[in-house]
């Protein structure tokens, strides 16, 4: 148990290190609960609505008025658990979608996902992401809420060593190392975060049994 905070709390000060936002929830409930209050006062991502106000093509206009709503994607989540979600984004009115990432590439308010494993070293989360639609929903979400079991902490990637290469066996695979929000300093050195990724991530762990 000793062991088992210490982990959490390194992972915590690492991850808030870089950004990220660090809570501890008791269920999956919890974490979808607080994921839809986040995309609840967030405002709806604006990359397809600009430009809207122009004279457009029918096809345009159509697009400019689907993107008024919010977009959660989920994919990859248990039935169980989708289905609350999928309750919670009607109320909302929030569009829950679980695949064909591709065709919102520049739409999707949040992403939620759950991660494999976290390094506390470094604030990082280690999530195979073979699928797709999972790997967009890391990538092109304005937020990105990960969800990670606290049993599943590590101290050092070297600790997860044996386990990779265990899952490396089967291809095709892919594995993204996730520390912090999107950031990058290329444009006169001067940080911007969001550019290559999400403009927040918020690493939701869940202490459940």
């Amino acid at each position: 148990m000793e062991e088992s905070h210490a982990l959490l709390t390194a992972f915590q000060t690492a991850a808030e290190n870089v950004s990220a936002v660090v809570s501890r929830v008791h269920s999956m409930e919890a974490a979808i609960s607080y994921a839809m209050e986040l995309c609840e006062r967030k405002e709806a991502c604006q990359l397809l609505v600009s430009g809207c106000d122009s004279r457009l093509s029918d096809r345009a206009e159509k697009l400019c008025d689907r993107k008024q709503a919010k977009v959660l994607a989920a994919p990859l989540m248990a039935e169980e658990d989708i289905n609350y979600m999928g309750t919670l984004c009607a109320q909302s009115g929030v569009r829950l979608i679980r695949e064909g990432l591709r065709d919102h590439l520049a739409g999707i308010d949040m992403g939620f996902t759950i991660a494999d494993w976290g390094i506390a070293e470094t604030g990082t989360l280690v999530m195979d992401s073979t699928s797709e639609d999972l790997r967009l929903a890391t990538m092109i979400s304005e937020v990105h809420v990960a969800v990670l079991p606290v049993g599943r902490i590590r101290e050092t990637s070297y600790d997860l060593e044996e386990e990779l290469r265990d899952r490396f066996g089967t291809a095709p695979n892919y594995y993204a190392f996730i520390t912090g929000a999107s950031r990058t300093a290329d444009i006169e050195r001067v940080l911007a975060l969001g550019v290559h990724g999400p403009l927040e991530l918020h690493i939701l762990v869940l202490e459940e049994d």
